[in-house]
């Protein structure tokens, strides 16, 4: 493998803005800010707009939309029409 090729690979605090949640993983992006984490070490900080934290799917906070209406909007526009049958 090249040296010098492949951008530097290093931990990374990612913080969520809209919850304050914060988690250490490993990145090659980089920030002027930095923060102390839970073990003594400083590491370079990125805030997010969203995160698993935030996100309506993984909080559970997703609406559904209302298929059966559509579905009745179709019957209502197009019947109960039995498919045409093949040859």
């Amino acid at each position: 493998m090249k040296r010098d090729m492949h951008p530097d690979y290093h931990p990374v605090v990612y913080r969520d803005r809209a919850t304050g949640e914060q988690f250490l993983t490993r990145s090659t992006e980089t920030s002027r800010d930095s923060v102390e984490w839970e073990d003594g070490n400083t590491y370079p900080l990125v805030v997010v707009d969203i995160s698993a934290y935030s996100h309506p799917f993984w909080t559970g906070k997703s609406t559904l939309l209302d298929t059966a209406g559509n579905v009745e909007k179709f019957r209502r526009r197009y019947g109960d029409r039995a498919r045409p049958p093949r040859r």
